[in-house]
């Protein structure tokens, strides 16, 4: 009987045990901004959201800005000069003259060239831009296709602080001059218009990109105010799809992984995703192909990279990294590989890593690690998704590491998440990738499940900002006005328009 028993109770407790276990593991759904992708079908396109010409502040004209990126594979093609929507690459008027009269006093004088319907490139080969059912192709002989984004505009061309908005597919803020920390009104106008919108290079507005350390950077205390600012217009504006992460060499991105992580924090548990861009903001040639997007799309088309951006189905893409604690952290894992490649990349993002923090301690800032030029680029292939098994799984070309972020935090390394097995997991995962050509981003998974966190919203926000420097903008805007008169004439004297 007492055998009977004791078999009994280590049953009971074995069973007791297991119901425990199984209680206490959770339940995830996961939200994927890549659930409509056919990986069999759709392409990936290679993009450039945000670049400038001489019709604003570039050193370049729209031939030599569309060549090069036409030369370095680039599919889609934004020229978005600020204060003015591109029409055309190819209507020499579609610029604005008032801005163009601005800028010409900052950035001198340089004429107006722009692309002919048919045509000879600088490398002899010769190319057409046609229309089709509404959108602009160039493309050299014997080559691809490359699309022009529709209307796509830097807004707040004169801000004083670099409160700028890129806005694509709705005429909006063609020569409209102001826009100092005035984040909302073009925003609103777009998405009234049915247009698309990114905040970018935020940490150029908030000076995060003048402190040192990722700790300092959008630290609550001295930041929280422009935290606030983008989560509540964020919040207010679905087609303002998220912000701009890296671009232009990393040097004022750095630390805006950091903002995402933190926007992504408070939002994601009221279900609202807030996207990533990469782009070069280029205003030369030599750094056109430093930042761009991979748009997962059934077809080269202005409709379907509006539906691309609007769901997420893209990967932001640099290839640069100015933030050392990443280069740290991304070294120490290649060289930990088995991989003689992973290994070589470390040593050199070490090399680096170390300079930086030489210079740290110094008070400078460091330089940007530059992926090697032409090398491999990740390629992803697949994405899915198992709701069943809590798990995600990538599947990537040229992939030397992967790693997992959760509320700012890695959770998890390789090709492959689950969730069951991760601790700190909060109300999103995204994955960062490593090549020897380029970080890839991915965007961010959505989770809900029994426990997670609340959205952490400041509802109660005002924007004091915006109202301090509105009579400033009134007045450039009185004064633009006055000038935009006698803008014409004086271009034609200098031999611009």
């Amino acid at each position: 009987m007492k055998k009977f028993i004791a078999i009994f109770l280590s049953v009971l407790m074995i069973c007791s045990i297991s119901v425990t276990a199984f209680a206490a593991e959770t339940d995830y759904a996961i939200s994927n901004p890549y659930a409509d992708v056919d990986w069999s079908t759709y392409n990936a396109y290679k993009a450039d959201l945000h670049s400038h010409t001489i019709a604003s502040d570039g050193d370049n004209t729209t031939v030599e800005m569309a060549e090069r990126h036409y030369e370095l594979g680039f599919d889609i093609y934004a020229q978005s000069d600020h204060g003015t929507v591109n029409y055309s690459w190819t209507e020499k008027d579609s610029y604005d003259p008032t801005i163009k009269l601005f800028m010409m006093i900052k950035e001198g004088i340089s004429p107006i060239v722009t692309l002919d319907k048919n045509g000879t490139a600088a490398n002899g080969k010769a190319y057409t831009v046609t229309t089709v059912d509404g959108d602009d192709y160039y493309a050299q002989e014997d080559g691809h296709s490359m699309m022009r984004v529709p209307f796509a505009n830097e807004q707040n061309p004169t801000s004083f602080n670099n409160a700028h908005v890129n806005t694509w597919f709705v005429d909006y803020g063609h020569g409209r001059i102001g826009g100092t920390s005035d984040y909302a009104t073009p925003i609103s106008a777009v998405d009234e218009l049915g247009g698309v919108s990114v905040i970018n290079h935020p940490g150029e507005y908030t000076s995060a990109r003048d402190v040192l350390t990722t700790a300092e950077a959008y630290e609550e205390n001295k930041f929280g105010y422009y935290i606030d600012k983008f989560e509540n217009i964020l919040m207010t504006y679905d087609s303002c799809i998220g912000i701009d992460i890296n671009s232009k060499g990393d040097s004022r991105t750095r630390f805006d992984r950091k903002l995402w992580d933190t926007m992504l924090t408070d939002l994601a548990p009221a279900g609202r995703n807030v996207l990533a861009i990469a782009s070069s903001d280029a205003h030369n040639l030599n750094i056109v192909d430093s930042g761009y997007i991979m748009a997962m799309m059934p077809e080269l088309t202005s409709a379907a990279l509006k539906d691309c951006l609007l769901s997420g189905a893209f990967f932001a893409q640099s290839c640069y990294c100015g933030n050392t604690d990443e280069l740290v952290a991304y070294s120490e894992a290649l060289l930990a590989s088995e991989n003689a490649a992973a290994n070589e990349l470390g040593a050199k993002m070490k090399e680096t890593a170390e300079y930086n923090l030489a210079e740290i301690a110094n008070g400078d800032k460091g330089t940007e690690y530059r992926f090697e030029e032409g090398a491999e680029c990740t390629e992803i292939t697949s994405i899915a998704v198992d709701d069943a098994e809590d798990a995600i799984t990538i599947d990537a070309e040229n992939a030397l590491y992967i790693r997992w972020i959760s509320d700012g935090k890695v959770v998890a390394e390789g090709n492959s998440i689950d969730l069951d097995e991760c601790e700190n997991i909060g109300s999103y995962v995204r994955a960062e990738i490593i090549s020897e050509g380029a970080v890839t981003y991915t965007q961010a998974f959505l989770l809900e499940y029994d426990g997670m966190s609340e959205a952490d919203i400041n509802e109660n926000f005002t924007d004091i900002d915006a109202g301090f420097f509105a009579g400033i903008d009134n007045f450039i805007r009185a004064l633009g006005k006055m000038i935009a008169a006698f803008a014409q004439p004086i271009l034609k004297v200098f031999g611009v328009a």
